[in-house]
């Protein structure tokens, strides 16, 4: 499957590089001039309450979008009707929109902590970079869905997304990370 906007990379079970090993990546936009997306599946260490001025009390976990531009926010939701400005990947899921809209809604309630979710950075790529990783191997790819976006809990992330491309990538599930060990 070629890399496109909704498409999951799924790391290479063998894929060594620190800042995505074992990790899922949801692509919210591929062009030519190169491609943008979220690592869904590691944590960060601080919670938006502790990195957002005016999102007092709101203890949500924030996640390690990809090692890009590490000083800033962003967001996927599944509240188009109440977070104007957001952009849809897929359906059930868009990314961005009014922050502060999207704080005031989820102080008051109107949105469920499962259903929005905050990343530090993102992972990008240049112009031809990613067809490249992918002719490398580097990553295996499926059609994301609204529940692999917001899959819980986060270690079986990237378990999740290998089922989700067939009974054939089965036994990759359980390979450990280096064989040698073993």
């Amino acid at each position: 499957m070629t890399p496109a906007q909704g498409i999951l990379l799924i790391a290479d079970p063998f894929l060594k590089d620190p800042n995505f090993m074992r990790t899922v990546i949801f692509l919210c936009e591929h062009q030519d001039e190169g491609s943008f997306g979220f690592v869904l599946n590691r944590p960060y260490e601080y919670t938006l309450d502790e990195l957002v001025t005016g999102a007092e009390g709101i203890k949500l976990p924030v996640f390690q979008g990809g090692p890009v531009q590490m000083d800033t926010i962003h967001f996927l939701h599944q509240h188009p009707d109440l977070i104007p400005g957001g952009f849809k990947v897929i359906n059930g899921v868009y990314w961005g929109g009014n922050f502060e809209t999207a704080i005031e809604l989820i102080k008051s309630g109107q949105i469920h902590p499962d259903n929005i979710r905050f990343y530090v950075g993102y992972s990008g790529w240049s112009g031809g970079q990613l067809t490249d990783e992918l002719k490398e191997k580097s990553w295996l790819t499926v059609e994301a869905n609204q529940r692999i976006v917001f899959h819980q809990p986060l270690e079986e992330t990237w378990k999740a997304a290998l089922r989700l491309m067939g009974s054939e990538y089965e036994m990759l599930i359980n390979f450990p990370i280096d064989p040698r060990l073993n």
